[in-house]
């Protein structure tokens, strides 16, 4: 069965990205909901590299497991097989539509969907921070993903992709 696959974008894949994958995931899971998949890049992301281990421990509170997650980087095809692009900062929002004009319809920044543009505050990248900060960076996170979820189960629905068990 065709998954709607959301993608979220920041810089390095292993810090605010990650988490929101982690977060929207564990929202999905505990609507039964299967028909979404969920996945991260960076824009300035090296391959392979684990999400931080603040990253990791910030998700957790929750349930959230994010240890086997590995950086990649967003390429034109990854950005074109998405349905939905969530954007970390206004220049993430940027950078893929540049890799990828045609992406511009469903690229949001995430503190402004499900309004169209670049314009708008992003989440503050926690990189190099305590897990105070991570732990608040996820709480941001966490607030606009279940702000969001109905909208994007919606989408989902409207690209005939179900809304319930597959």
């Amino acid at each position: 069965m065709a998954k709607f696959r959301v993608l979220f974008v920041c810089t390095g894949n292993t810090c605010r990205s990650p988490m929101a994958e982690g977060g929207l995931r564990v929202l999905l899971e505990g609507r039964n909901i299967t028909s979404i998949e969920v996945s991260s890049a960076g824009t300035a992301a090296a391959p392979g590299c684990p999400a931080t281990h603040y990253a990791q421990e910030a998700t957790k509170t929750w349930h959230a497991d994010i240890s086997s997650h590995h950086s990649r980087p967003i390429t034109p095809e990854l950005l074109e097989e998405s349905d939905l692009i969530l954007t970390l900062t206004p220049s993430h929002y940027r950078e893929v539509v540049t890799v990828c004009p045609d992406a511009r319809p469903y690229t949001f920044l995430l503190k402004k969907f499900p309004e169209p543009g670049d314009e708008g505050e992003g989440v503050a990248d926690p990189i190099g921070g305590s897990l105070d900060m991570y732990n608040q960076t996820f709480l941001e996170i966490g607030e606009e993903l279940g702000r969001m979820l109905e909208d994007i189960i919606e989408m989902a629905g409207q690209k005939g992709i179900g809304k319930e068990n597959d």
